[in-house]
């Protein structure tokens, strides 16, 4: 299983969040508002408001969800962050819950 960290423009999360589990790719999408980001892009400092998704996917969908989330994304670069869980630690019936799904 993963945990995929995305931010996005608050406008564009809920429509992302919902693609991706419409199509599939992952169980359950947090959305997280209110994240301020500060970065450099382009040779200039930015500071923008974002929203975070917090993706929960299992390996065999991770491609895909890759790939759709590149598809669909606003940014020309965005943060695709894949973190593998602990499974042997975490909760055993949301787990299966996640593969199933």
């Amino acid at each position: 299983m993963y945990l995929v960290l995305c931010n996005c423009p608050a406008d564009a999360a809920p429509s992302i969040a919902r693609a991706l589990v419409e199509g599939k790719f992952a169980a359950c999408v947090n959305l997280i508002s209110g994240v301020k980001s500060v970065y450099e892009w382009e040779g200039e400092i930015c500071e923008d408001g974002e929203t975070t998704l917090l993706i929960k996917t299992s390996r065999p969908k991770m491609a895909g969800l890759r790939s759709k989330i590149l598809e669909i994304h606003p940014y020309s670069v965005p943060e695709i962050l894949a973190t593998a869980i602990d499974e042997e630690a975490s909760h055993a019936p949301y787990i299966q819950w996640v593969r199933e799904m």
